[in-house]
């Protein structure tokens, strides 16, 4: 039997705080920037103002999708939007099915009550076509959605590699390009991934039609697959907590995704995100801004003075990372030198030798 969407809701949470759901790698470790020790930078004058979408944050950084409909949420997500309104950084939320399906919908639209500049909705792309004994969304669901929490823009998100080693996943993934095409055409529209990371041909497939932006959410941060085996084991089902094992360390790593997404769309680097430095390496490498998650959950659940002192701290390292690279602004540090090391640098390096060996 299914288990009830809340109910699920509240296991992803109880198992990403108490569970281990993340790759033992840090792949943005891997790049370093070239330090700057005659900056001429004063780190008080330091801009770290950002333009992502249109919207304009204190410091480019966006929490991303975490939870909603089941009741321990309305805390959470009501957590976070008041530490992102005070410091005036993004925030998305996590799948609005249950909410638009009348589950817990005060758990999404608790962000309301705040002053957040850029916010973003959550769809999930194999919702958007027929499955199995499911209702997919309608045009008129994408709206609610967007509607239940004054979102900037819907995230349609690609959760393939969950749905995979879910005991209940949608398996179907037929009908979503066209499906992702004909809700852009009426509703601001990012497309996320969330864990697995996008691929140059994926990033390619999606520039054309319409979509606002990515969030490339590559491995290396919170693995769904992860997850469902935890779930899996929990319901003592060998066969699924046998996949998510399997699949548990699947995907593109996040460095490597955000390089290989440069489209021309701007690009949220999620995935492993930590710390002020992996914000200013998304940057460099050609992010709009960063996202952060599972670094903020275990606050999240305390309160929002707890997720702000969290943020802070990334914040100020980020600081710190511009003066040592002599970025006075977002601008500049965009163009900061680094090297690229490790594991991203020999995923690189295959990649590049697939390129001319096909």
């Amino acid at each position: 039997m299914t288990p009830p969407i809340k109910e699920r809701k509240a296991d992803h949470i109880e198992i990403c705080l108490n569970e281990r759901t993340a790759p033992g790698y840090c792949y943005w470790d891997d790049i370093r920037f070239i330090h700057n020790a005659l900056p001429e930078v004063n780190a008080d004058d330091i801009d770290m103002t950002a333009d992502v979408m249109g919207c304009k944050l204190e410091f480019p950084l966006m929490v991303t999708a975490i939870t909603g409909g089941f009741s321990g949420a309305k805390k959470i997500n009501g957590n976070i939007a008041k530490a992102c309104s005070e410091l005036g950084i993004g925030m998305g939320v996590g799948s609005e099915r249950a909410g638009v399906n009348g589950v817990n919908p005060e758990s999404y639209a608790v962000i309301r009550d705040y002053d957040i500049p850029l916010v973003v909705g959550n769809v999930g792309a194999p919702q958007l076509i027929k499955q199995k004994s499911k209702d997919q969304f309608t045009m008129e669901d994408i709206g609610k959605a967007k509607d239940l929490i004054d979102a900037d823009f819907v995230a349609i998100h690609l959760n393939f590699l969950q749905e995979a080693v879910q005991p209940e996943g949608d398996m179907n993934g037929v009908g979503c390009y066209d499906a992702i095409r004909d809700i852009a055409r009426q509703y601001p529209v990012i497309v996320k991934e969330t864990g697995a990371g996008i691929s140059a041909d994926v990033a390619q497939r999606l520039k054309g039609i319409g979509i606002q932006g990515i969030d490339i959410a590559g491995m290396g941060g919170t693995s769904f697959s992860a997850v469902e085996l935890y779930r899996a084991m929990k319901a003592n089902d060998e066969i699924r907590s046998g996949m998510g094992e399997t699949f548990f360390d699947w995907g593109i790593p996040s460095p490597v995704s955000l390089i290989e997404s440069r489209c021309g769309l701007p690009l949220i680097s999620s995935g492993g995100i930590l710390d002020g430095i992996h914000v200013a390496a998304s940057i460099a490498m050609g992010a709009c801004c960063a996202g952060v998650a599972h670094s903020v959950l275990k606050e999240a659940t305390e309160s929002a003075e707890a997720v702000k002192q969290k943020l802070i701290l990334i914040r100020e390292e980020l600081r710190a990372a511009m003066m040592l690279t002599g970025s006075a602004n977002i601008k500049q540090l965009s163009k900061a030198k680094y090297v690229i090391l490790g594991e991203t640098r020999d995923w690189l390096e295959g990649l590049q030798w697939t390129q001319k060996n096909i």
